[in-house]
């Protein structure tokens, strides 16, 4: 804990409040006001935006909410978290794992082929076992123009989830967490908040919340093996650009404008039903794959090419 040989002497309000080693709060009480910030903000952006939208004479489509929503909490969850960094634990954002080195663009892009592979290996399994029949491609059904755009704008909406979900997760969650307890327990309560954090998405059960938890497990891998969350964050927008748009499952529950049109018609508890693979069985090799590939690129090819 935050405290384990602090001395009886310390007043009562210190010993509640304040960490044993340094003025600054623990990290529980950190956790609630970063937490309370980003509400506000969200709140303070999106209702205003809301009203204003509804006024215009246009009527937004899903796509357009995705990214204006993916647009609000970038700010909202970047700005909270950066003043809680700064403000209430005393260190720099880029203490958390945001260092821009040589190694930073290689760990995004690492992080996005290892989920391609991933989901390509989900996708293959289903398809061998007839749990999903291949229904054409996207351009079959529309024109190429709007297939292309619809590959930008998922992706863009992808990248913009990724920083803001890995920047809280395994970011502020996780490390904050672990400061105050172990990196164990940070690693282990920050998933399940993020599972639970999903459990308001369309199609949510326990099972996809669980299913959530253990994803969080293996994003954090990421941010384990090499100490930086840019691996994570690639492991995050590969996750939902491939899941999604390009092999056409549902995206922890929601429907995307997919490259690939498909059927499930497999047992929900392996194919996950209609909020996609996290929430069934399947999602079980998919994650041990994905972690002996995080493993065989940081602990080999990272390895070698720094020796």
């Amino acid at each position: 804990m935050d405290e384990p040989n602090a001395p009886t002497s310390r007043p009562l309000l210190a010993r509640i409040f304040l960490t044993p080693d340094e003025p600054r709060l623990r990290s529980g009480w950190r956790l609630a006001l970063q937490t309370l910030g980003l509400i506000l903000l969200l709140f303070c952006i999106g209702v205003p935006l809301g009203i204003l939208i509804a006024l215009l004479p246009i009527e937004p489509d899903d796509t357009l909410w995705l990214v204006l929503s993916g647009v609000i909490e970038i700010f909202a969850v970047t700005v909270s978290v950066f003043l809680a960094r700064k403000f209430l634990d005393r260190r720099s954002i880029t203490s958390l794992g945001l260092k821009l080195d040589t190694w930073a663009a290689a760990d995004v892009l690492a992080g996005i082929l290892i989920t391609f592979v991933m989901m390509g290996a989900i996708y293959l399994f289903q398809l061998a076992l007839g749990w999903l029949a291949f229904e054409g491609f996207a351009w079959q059904f529309e024109s190429v123009q709007t297939v292309l755009s619809n590959a930008l704008l998922m992706l863009a909406v992808f990248v913009l989830v990724g920083w803001n979900e890995e920047l809280l997760s395994r970011g502020y969650h996780l490390q904050t967490l672990a400061s105050g307890t172990n990196l164990l327990w940070g690693v282990v309560i920050s998933s399940a908040i993020f599972g639970l954090l999903h459990h308001g998405n369309p199609n949510a059960t326990w099972i996809s919340d669980a299913g959530i938890f253990l994803a969080g497990l293996f994003l954090a891998s990421g941010y384990l093996t090499t100490r930086q969350l840019w691996l994570s964050i690639g492991l995050h927008i590969g996750w939902n650009f491939f899941e999604g748009f390009v092999f056409g499952f549902p995206v922890s529950g929601m429907e995307v404008h997919p490259m690939i049109h498909i059927s499930v018609t497999g047992p929900q508890i392996w194919t996950g039903g209609a909020f996609g693979p996290e929430a069934g069985l399947v999602v079980l090799p998919g994650l041990a794959l994905g972690t002996a590939l995080v493993l065989f690129y940081t602990r080999f090819l990272r390895e070698t090419i720094e020796a």
